[in-house]
């Protein structure tokens, strides 16, 4: 049986820092407060000139780069973004051009926060199903383009960056993706979004005024729903994977709000020092935070050949889903 490997990660992040006292002087709000509720401390912004495909092309030559393996060796590039370029083409399509990877089909994956695990599973089915023996999976965003800078309620949450996972097919036994559990709920559409800027709302004059294509939160729901349901469903992955929580060396969860991870964490039963925290550093990267997560996990050396680590995040949608993976 193929198994999917992952064979190189990587990252990055734009040069640019807001720090809490930098937002301290644009809306009020200051370091204690934001630090107390949210565990951010600093985050991203990316430059005038930089776009997510910029982003998400950096990160997928340090993943090759790490991996030793060349651009046209690619055989599937997935961008999972909900900030991408244009509306179409494809943020992909940019990054497979930017990257050189020619031979590789390339698409995006719109699924918030929870995407990078969407696109990890899907690239994953493909490789299982022999059609691709490498795949790229990238989570981008530049959030920072769609605050509202005037909302301290959502202002101090989010940073702009990449992360990247190059999958690889593996005839070894036992090892990579063991499992990947996939949820949505739509009936939660309205607690987390962007409503401007679609189909429903057309960009015009008085959505702009109306700050309709800004980032919308309702936070306490956000926050009971997701200690709720991230536990609940890395439980059910594990179980799937016939593995259970005293099994897991390392967690890596999407970097939301650290009192979330605590929570979920709690929850689920394993202890918290298993968790990989930078949301210290840069905030909530949406689809960039879990890639990121696992790529500084793996740079540091805590990741052995063996180790069971569990995966989790939720999003926008609500989407949400945990994987578990052997390294």
């Amino acid at each position: 049986m193929t198994n999917s490997i992952v064979l190189g990660t990587g990252s990055y992040a734009p040069q640019r820092v807001i720090s809490n006292a930098d937002l301290e002087k644009i809306v009020r709000t200051n370091n204690e407060w934001i630090v107390s509720r949210t565990g951010i401390k600093e985050r991203r912004v990316a430059a005038d000139d930089e776009a997510t495909s910029d982003l998400a092309a950096a990160a997928g030559r340090e993943a090759l780069q790490y991996a030793g393996v060349k651009a046209d060796d690619v055989d599937m590039i997935v961008v999972c973004t909900v900030t991408g370029d244009a509306p179409t083409p494809s943020c992909a399509s940019f990054v497979q051009a930017q990257l050189g990877a020619k031979n590789a089909f390339a698409f995006d994956v719109g699924a918030a926060c929870a995407g990078s695990l969407y696109g990890l599973s899907i690239a994953d089915q493909f490789i299982r199903t022999g059609k691709v023996k490498r795949a790229l999976v990238i989570g981008a965003e530049t959030l920072s383009r769609f605050v509202d800078w005037t909302n301290r309620e959502t202002c101090v949450l989010f940073g702009d960056a990449a992360g990247a996972i190059l999958l690889g097919a593996s005839e070894e036994e036992g090892r990579g993706l063991l499992a990947a559990s996939l949820r949505t709920d739509g009936s939660m559409t309205g607690i987390l979004g962007i409503y401007g800027g679609g189909s429903r709302r057309p960009p015009s004059a008085e959505m702009l005024e109306e700050k309709a294509g800004k980032i919308k939160m309702r936070g306490r729901e956000v926050y009971r729903v997701a200690t709720r349901l991230l536990p609940e469903v890395v439980g059910d992955t594990l179980e799937a994977a016939g593995l259970t929580a005293a099994d897991v060396d390392h967690v890596i969860a999407h970097q939301a709000n650290k009192r979330i991870i605590e929570s979920a964490m709690q929850n689920l039963g394993v202890p918290f020092e298993k968790c990989w925290i930078n949301i210290d550093r840069y905030g909530n990267t949406s689809s960039a935070s879990m890639p990121i997560t696992l790529d500084e996990a793996n740079r540091a050396g805590k990741l052995k050949k063996g180790d069971v680590i569990a995966m989790m995040a939720i999003g926008a949608g609500m989407t949400w889903g945990g994987a578990v993976l052997r390294w």
